[in-house]
């Protein structure tokens, strides 16, 4: 219906109508209508898209390297940019996301090993930055970027067993702390009531010893067996 200018617009879907190369408009409504005879019509769709990168393999904040990849959610907003501004603008998208993906992986470290510092496995915070990006690399095309996320995320094989090895070397260390600090609230707590309730009156090495004794056993990773002094408390 070139010649006679008739064009149906599907729903969600625009067509771009040129006139000898010159741009006459868009029609961006559903339904049966009549444009400029012997006119140019091209299809743009509208509907909401989704792009799931490939895994990409990256060197992080850190210089490890990573294994990641997202998915995109995007939808073309202004139908005559996506026709005009870039060559083709599902692949610009593809590109554009595996940039910006790449650029985001070398921001910020696999994991934060320092409090306050965000790392790739704080979700929200690495889409809410990943999404801002993509929206300005694809604002040229007349495109909009409604959401991203990583989909997967992982260490490159050929450290994942090393880095494993860290992660529960750095939880055990930290069970261990959490440990030791609650043992000496506890051994503290144990004397000040012996001292205040005037259980026992102990000098300074009987002191030293109970807390030795009560730190092996709260702090200690098996089970200890008791030993029952039957004699003198200094024999």
């Amino acid at each position: 219906m070139t010649a006679t200018g008739f064009t149906v617009v599907n729903p969600n879907d625009a067509q771009v109508v040129q006139f000898f190369g010159r741009y006459v408009g868009s029609i961006r409504e559903a339904g049966f209508y009549w444009t400029v005879p012997l006119s140019n019509r091209r299809r743009v769709t509208l509907r909401v898209r989704n792009f799931e990168t490939a895994r990409l393999k990256v060197s992080d904040a850190d210089g490890n390297p990573v294994e990641i990849a997202a998915v995109v959610v995007w939808r073309v907003v202004d139908s005559a940019k996506a026709a005009f501004a870039v060559d083709d603008h599902v692949e610009y998208v593809a590109v554009q996301s595996e940039a910006a993906v790449r650029h985001m992986a070398t921001s910020y470290p696999y994991e934060a090993h320092d409090s306050g510092r965000a790392s790739l496995r704080d979700g929200s915070v690495v889409s809410e930055e990943l999404t801002e990006e993509l929206r300005e690399r694809v604002e040229l095309a007349g495109v909009e970027v409604l959401e991203s996320r990583t989909t997967h995320l992982a260490y490159a094989p050929e450290i994942a067993q090393a880095m494993l090895a860290r992660q529960q070397a750095s939880a055990i260390v930290s069970a261990r702390f959490k440990i030791v600090e609650g043992a000496v609230g506890m051994v503290s707590n144990a004397l000040d009531r012996l001292r205040d309730e005037h259980v026992v009156d102990l000098d300074e090495e009987r002191k030293a010893q109970m807390v030795a004794n009560l730190l092996v056993v709260l702090c200690g990773d098996r089970a200890v067996q008791p030993v029952v002094n039957t004699g003198s408390l200094y024999s």
